[in-house]
C-alpha cells in the first residue's frame, strides 16, 4: 500500500495491538505475578494461568481463592494492581520501528492515541523505547476521554491545523469512527489471530485500508 507523503502529512498511531501485540503485555504481567507467587509457594503457576485464561476463566479470582493460605490477604484488586503497574517485557511488532524511523527521516511528525491507565501505558511506552517518536501522546486516563471520542482526535487537528492525517489502528469497534468522520485516512493492521479484541470489517466505522504488516506500507 502506497501513502503519498506531503509537506503537511501527519501520522497518528494506536498502541495496543497496533505497534505491539497486547497479548505480550498479558503474558508479561502473568509472569510477574507467577514469580511473586512462586516465592511464597515454591510452585510456578504461569502455564496454568495461561491455560485458564485461554479457557475464559478469571485467572486472578482463581489465584486469590486458591492461594490465600500461602499469600494471606491476597485479593483480586491487589493482583490487578500488580498487573497494571508492572514494567512489562514487550517488543514492537515487526516493521513498526522501521516505519517510525522512515517517518522521522522524512520529517513527518507522528502522534499517539491510546486508551488505558496512565501508569500502564507509560510503562509500555518506556519498555518499547517510543517516547522520542511522538510529538504528542494522548492517554485516555490523562486526557479525560477514550476512543471513540472525537475530542481525542480533534486534539491533533486543533494543535496542528492544516495537516493531512493518517491514522493506523487495529480495533474496528472504536479506532476508526472518529478519524473517518474527520476526513482522516484510516488504515487497520489486521490481526494475526492473537489480538485481544476481535476485528469485524462490516461495521460503519470500517477503515479505508487494511494491511497485514507494517512492511506493506510504502511511503512515496
Amino acid at each position: 500500500m502506497q501513502i503519498e507523503i506531503k509537506p503537511n502529512s501527519f501520522f497518528v498511531f494506536d498502541l495496543d495491538d497496533t505497534l505491539y501485540p497486547e497479548i505480550e503485555f498479558l503474558r508479561s504481567g502473568f509472569r510477574v505475578i507467577a514469580r511473586q507467587l512462586e516465592q511464597r509457594t515454591g510452585t510456578n503457576v504461569y502455564e496454568e494461568m495461561w491455560v485458564r485464561y485461554r479457557a475464559g476463566e478469571n485467572v486472578f479470582a482463581w489465584i486469590a481463592g486458591q492461594y490465600q493460605d500461602q499469600w494471606p490477604g491476597l485479593t483480586v484488586a491487589q493482583l490487578l494492581k500488580i498487573y497494571r503497574e508492572h514494567e512489562p517485557e514487550i517488543q514492537l511488532r515487526l516493521g513498526a520501528i522501521d516505519l517510525l524511523n522512515r517517518l522521522a527521516a522524512m520529517k513527518v511528525p507522528a502522534g499517539l492515541i491510546t486508551d488505558g491507565r496512565s501508569i500502564t501505558q507509560r510503562n509500555k511506552l518506556k519498555a518499547l523505547y517510543l517516547h522520542d517518536y511522538f510529538t504528542d501522546t494522548i492517554i485516555s486516563e490523562e486526557f479525560g476521554s477514550e476512543k471513540p471520542a472525537e475530542r481525542n482526535y480533534r486534539y491533533f487537528e486543533e494543535k496542528y491545523p492544516g495537516r493531512q492525517f493518517t491514522y493506523i489502528g487495529d480495533n474496528t469497534t472504536k479506532d476508526f469512527l472518529a478519524p473517518a468522520k474527520l476526513g482522516w485516512f484510516t488504515c487497520c493492521l489486521k490481526s494475526d489471530g492473537n489480538n485481544i479484541h476481535t476485528q469485524v470489517f462490516d461495521l460503519p466505522s470500517c477503515p479505508a485500508a487494511v494491511i497485514n504488516s507494517f512492511d506493506e506500507i510504502q511511503l512515496t
